[in-house]
């Protein structure tokens, strides 16, 4: 029909679209942008605003977040050198930096950071699950000791005879006696990084480096009471509302809804 009517066949699939005027453009980008806590990029925008049915390429909007000066939290890549001195158990690394699992709970890692708490210093453990980086366990307390990584392990929601493999660094903390005894009872296989190298438990590492960048370098925090309550806001915030892109940017609630 088109070649009869002497028309393009591109006017036959056209759809018109309703312009959008800049103005609204900047207020759902600038409101996106607060609710993340200044925490979105470009990229987390852009899947936002397609998920409200519009589409916008990240040049238009950088554009029109530098017109409005808002600017993400970020932090560039560094290359973190291996270290020697540390614990040489004889635990070996059974993940091998195999971040990806298609099975909820089927492997886990763990590590400790520090948080400034007045004129103190906190730690915070986190638990992750390997399936959809869901924070799915968490201690808060004074003192970087098995105690906190076993507060941590018993915070933790699912059923612990599902998890088949727990992985962290050699501190001491998690490689003792106490923590041997937990996971020998749920028959969870222990493994450990290599000595001094980050890079054999990147998700755990990736995963505090936002918690410090979106959270801890925008807060102050007077007593551990505050930093529990906060942490737990946004670890919430984590699991629930933030877009990843390792999960084609989803949150890690609806890949685990999902399968």
């Amino acid at each position: 029909m088109c070649h009869w009517l002497n028309l393009p066949r591109s006017s036959y699939y056209y759809k018109a679209v309703k312009p959008v005027s800049e103005a609204e453009l900047e207020e759902n980008i600038k409101a996106i942008f607060l609710e993340s806590k200044s925490r979105y990029g470009a990229r987390k925008i852009k899947k936002c605003l397609k998920n409200q049915g519009m589409a916008l390429s990240r040049r238009r909007i950088r554009r029109l977040m530098k017109r409005l000066n808002l600017v993400s939290v970020y932090q560039k890549a560094a290359f973190k050198p291996h270290t020697k001195g540390k614990n040489e158990a004889p635990t070996p690394n059974l993940l091998e930096r195999q971040f990806d699992h298609q099975k909820p709970l089927e492997a886990l890692v763990t590590d400790l950071n520090y948080v400034r708490v007045g004129n103190r210093w906190a730690y915070v453990c986190f638990i992750i699950d390997l399936f959809n980086c869901e924070i799915i366990g968490l201690s808060v307390g004074w003192h970087n000791t098995a105690n906190l990584v076993k507060e941590a392990i018993q915070s933790i929601p699912y059923a612990l005879t599902k998890v088949k493999l727990f992985h962290s660094d050699r501190g001491k903390e998690f490689d003792n006696t106490l923590i041997d005894e937990i996971l020998e009872a749920f028959d969870i296989t222990c493994s450990l990084s290599q000595a001094g190298c980050p890079y054999d438990n990147a998700v755990a590492e990736s995963t505090y480096r936002s918690f410090k960048l979106e959270f801890i370098n925008q807060e102050t925090f007077h007593s551990l009471e505050e930093l529990t309550l906060k942490t737990k806001d946004y670890v919430h915030w984590w699991n629930h509302h933030r877009l990843h892109g390792s999960l084609t940017y989803q949150t890690p609630m609806t890949r685990r809804i999902i399968a």
